[in-house]
């Protein structure tokens, strides 16, 4: 294609300069027949030199096509020979697994014997505590359930032996070891471990688990019971003799189970709005039941000390503020003394009686707030199904724990407070016997006067 871009700029050229050359140099008929003669020899000669360029490109072309057609026909040749040579290699591992077949014989069975067994050992020791202490003992029997295509060797059934007799026994033994223990902050610390068996791991932290997926120690997420725990932590500080402990035969499954539990605090919260309200009440009756005590407590003392000095009241007490009444009425008859007495002792009753009705009232409300967040848990719950239907019992166990334990709330938030207003109440009564006797005996004491 160069050639031939080069011809037609020539042929270009010559042309604009023929042009130019008509415009200046025709002068005559004459002159113009010789320039049209001059360029139609010049017009053969590049269409000669343009023809030649051309046969020379085409000449190319058919040595490339050549080309190309031999390359086509090495390239299937050599994709016949692979052919006969993939059928030959076909033949040949056939021939060699028919060999196989018969060299082996019965050992075939053996060998699938031998997987089946390094299988189930692997599924075992990979995810066994024991694995804690011994680290990478389950990698040949990976090897040996899944890799090996050959008959295993007498090493390999030897090793086999020492991981099963290994596992047995230390199945039946406590041991104490030390190893990396992941943090819940994340961080590693080396730590003194107690293993118990294939059963669990415990240290000073409590119960640990072992992760079999990355082969590392860690706390459990929540520990169980505190009793639990401190049997976990009395075997890691033992060094000999018997010590109690609370062994999960699943290991770790039933602790996995226990994570789950719910706490004391949780279960509070499972009240909502009313075991709030509830507590409150608890706490507020509780408070004035402690308040009334002290005052009461502290006015018998008083009271116990006038009584001790009836001749000089005084009117720190309720029943010295009576004395000072009788003192200040003496010389009235028997009937008006009596009604001064009873009205002196009518001030004192609000005092001595004030904030027992509200504990009163408290301990009778609170079961009723605990059947109203019963009766409330019980209409979300039935939302919820309404919602969801029954499928997932776990999408109405929030309803049905506010139910539940609001019942509990409010009879346990009664119990004290029932109590506490029997014990003010009889605190209460007392003094006001005491002031009830100390007045009728004033009158009694009074009339006998009048009558003498």
């Amino acid at each position: 294609m160069k050639p031939v871009f080069k011809s037609l700029v020539a042929a270009a050229t010559l042309a604009v300069v023929a042009s130019g050359a008509y415009a200046q140099e025709a002068m005559s008929l004459q002159d113009l027949l010789e320039q049209v003669k001059q360029n139609r020899v010049s017009e053969a000669n590049i269409n000669q030199q343009r023809e030649a360029e051309f046969q020379s490109a085409r000449a190319d072309k058919q040595a490339l096509l050549r080309k190309a057609q031999a390359a086509l026909k090495a390239e299937q040749d050599r994709g016949d020979r692979l052919s006969e040579q993939f059928s030959a290699n076909e033949d040949t591992l056939n021939e060699k697994a028919a060999e196989l077949d018969q060299a082996t014989g019965t050992l075939g069975e053996m060998f699938g014997v031998v997987r089946q067994a390094s299988s189930e050992a692997f599924g075992r020791i990979s995810t066994s505590i024991v694995s804690a202490q011994f680290p990478g003992r389950d990698d040949f029997l990976a090897e040996m359930s899944e890799d090996s295509k050959g008959l295993p060797n007498i090493q390999e059934l030897e090793d086999l032996w020492f991981a099963l007799q290994t596992e047995m026994t230390q199945s039946g033994q406590v041991v104490r070891f030390n190893t990396n223990v992941i943090n819940l902050e994340g961080g590693t610390s080396d730590q003194t471990v107690v293993r118990v068996g294939t059963f669990n791991l415990v240290s000073d932290q409590g119960y640990l688990a072992y992760d079999a997926e990355n082969k590392v120690v860690q706390p459990l997420g929540r520990q169980p019971d505190s009793y639990l725990v401190s049997s976990a932590q009395e075997m890691t500080e033992s060094t000999s003799g018997f010590v109690p402990f609370y062994a999960d035969p699943s290991q770790g499954a039933i602790l996995g189970l226990l994570k789950q539990k719910a706490t004391m605090m949780e279960r509070y919260k499972a009240g909502g709005v009313v075991g709030y309200v509830i507590t409150g009440m608890l706490a507020i009756g509780l408070l004035i039941g402690l308040f009334k005590l002290i005052q009461l407590f502290l006015t018998g003392s008083k009271i116990k000390s006038q009584l001790k000095n009836p001749g000089n009241p005084s009117s720190s007490n309720p029943l010295g503020r009576i004395l000072m009444v009788y003192k200040e009425n003496k010389g009235a008859d028997a009937e008006n003394l009596e009604l001064k007495l009873d009205e002196a002792i009518l001030k004192e009753l609000p005092s001595i009686e004030s904030g027992i009705n509200v504990i009163k009232i408290f301990a009778a409300i609170a079961p009723l707030l605990g059947l109203l967040g019963t009766v409330l848990g019980m209409i979300a719950t039935f939302q919820t199904i309404t919602l969801f239907g029954t499928g997932d019992p776990r999408m109405m166990a929030g309803s049905i724990s506010m139910a539940l334990v609001t019942t509990a709330q409010g009879i346990i938030a009664a119990l004290p407070l029932i109590l506490t207003h029997s014990i003010v109440a009889s605190r209460s009564k007392s003094i006001v016997h005491i002031l009830d006797e100390q007045t009728a005996g004033i009158i009694a004491a009074h009339t006998e006067t009048e009558k003498a």
